[in-house]
């Protein structure tokens, strides 16, 4: 994949949103899955699991 960078006028850029809005739901979904997980690592250094749930019952 070539690296390309460009400046542009404020007035010349283009729209993020526009280009997400042709893309289908699924790589809309994928992309923000990735930017989660992404984020999780940076955050926490691992990807969360469930966190358990611990209920405390009376025995009769």
């Amino acid at each position: 994949m070539a690296k390309i960078c460009a400046r542009l006028p404020v007035k010349e850029r283009r729209s993020d949103f526009a280009y997400w809005q042709t893309q289908p739901h699924e790589a809309r979904l994928a992309a923000l899955e990735e930017i989660r997980q992404e984020y999780h690592r940076w955050k926490y250094g691992a990807e969360p699991g469930f966190q358990r749930v611990h209920t405390i019952a009376q025995r009769q």
